[in-house]
């Protein structure tokens, strides 16, 4: 299996990856210091992390919401997501 892919489903049809919330976010940078994926980049000139990579992200991996002190990152709903695989996947195999 391909590493652009994720049981069986292409990677870039899955919304895995964090939303910043920059009303919580103090800008620690700890999250981007943490994440070995480069899912998020700091942007010159531009005190705000962006999630840049979003494919990068492991699906279903959240360990770098527990590096973040104001609580400023989220993920999917994770059942959602696994649904949303499942059918994925049966329409692949409907093909």
């Amino acid at each position: 299996m391909s590493e652009t892919t994720f049981m069986g489903v292409p990677r870039d049809k899955i919304p895995w990856f964090p939303t910043i919330d920059y009303d919580k976010c103090n800008f620690c940078m700890e999250c981007d210091t943490f994440c070995p994926h480069k899912v998020f980049e700091r942007r010159e000139g531009d005190r705000k992390l962006v999630v840049a990579n979003p494919d990068n992200c492991v699906v279903f991996c959240r360990a770098c919401s527990k590096t973040c002190g104001p609580d400023a990152l989220s993920f999917p709903n994770k059942p959602e997501i696994i649904a949303l695989i499942k059918q994925i996947r049966d329409e692949e195999a409907a093909k």
